[in-house]
């Protein structure tokens, strides 16, 4: 599993596309931030960091598909896979090994964005002060819904020997999963509570929840679920591509 996962990790930064993907999303936090007159922080006149944390997921739809499209999909197109079921590892090494690659490097991304804590920090008064606690928990809900898109985007790479189209899959997937139940839960045939029940079941909703800063255990559940499902259904998908190739060991 750490021979994947350094692999992986070398694999990503040999690309110019794993630094343009950083790069952007970074870029894009700023312009949103301190730009964008719509979400600017200083348009707002609050020192409060809500304003990332609304547009962030969004960022995260486009980033963590970048990241993931070439997890297995390069690995189908370049033939690899085959060298890799050659190797003593199992299918679970294999997953999780580039799993954590990817929740490594979505990590190394949002990291620099707590500078922005800090400026806000500067900014604000005195005497009033930054909101820790719902800072801390839309930081940790931002990292769990970061971490099921990964699952989610391994499993769509694992569809194709397309890098695009494993991007383009990843996306409307993560897109659906987000808010696809809540845009649903607001059209007028599903009132009188099925709304409610069918909102908890999209991403958007247990997101909002742990951003309050609050860590309700019904949240991490719901993710580390959704996380778990979407691994099995990978080791599903590479079975059935795989089916035929011998194993080592």
């Amino acid at each position: 599993m750490r021979s994947i996962f350094i692999k992986e990790i070398n694999s990503f930064f040999s690309s110019i596309v794993g630094y343009v993907a950083l790069l952007v999303f970074l870029i894009a936090c700023g312009l949103f931030l301190w730009i964008i007159p719509q979400y600017s922080i200083l348009e707002y006149g609050y020192a409060s960091m809500d304003r990332f944390f609304s547009i962030a997921p969004w960022l995260l739809l486009l980033l963590v598909p970048a990241v993931t499209m070439r997890s297995f999909a390069d690995e189908f197109r370049t033939g690899t896979i085959e060298w890799l079921y050659t190797k003593p590892v199992t299918d679970i090494d294999i997953i999780v090994g580039k799993y954590l690659a990817t929740l490594a490097l979505i990590a190394f991304a949002i990291l620099p964005t707590l500078v922005y804590v800090y400026t806000i920090s500067v900014l604000s008064f005195p005497d009033i002060g930054l909101d820790t606690g719902a800072i801390i928990g839309s930081y940790i809900g931002l990292f769990c819904l970061a971490a099921t898109f990964a699952a989610v985007g391994i499993f769509c790479s694992s569809l194709t020997a397309n890098q695009v189209v494993g991007f383009l899959i990843s996306l409307l997937s993560c897109y659906l999963l987000y808010t696809g139940f809540e845009q649903l839960s607001k059209l007028p045939n599903f009132s009188e509570g099925i709304d409610y029940y069918l909102s908890m079941i999209g991403m958007e909703f247990h997101y909002n929840s742990i951003s309050r800063g609050v860590i309700d255990s019904r949240d991490v559940v719901y993710f580390l679920s959704v996380i778990i499902l979407f691994v099995s259904l990978t080791r599903y998908s590479l079975n059935s591509r795989t089916k035929g190739v011998q194993r080592a060991g």
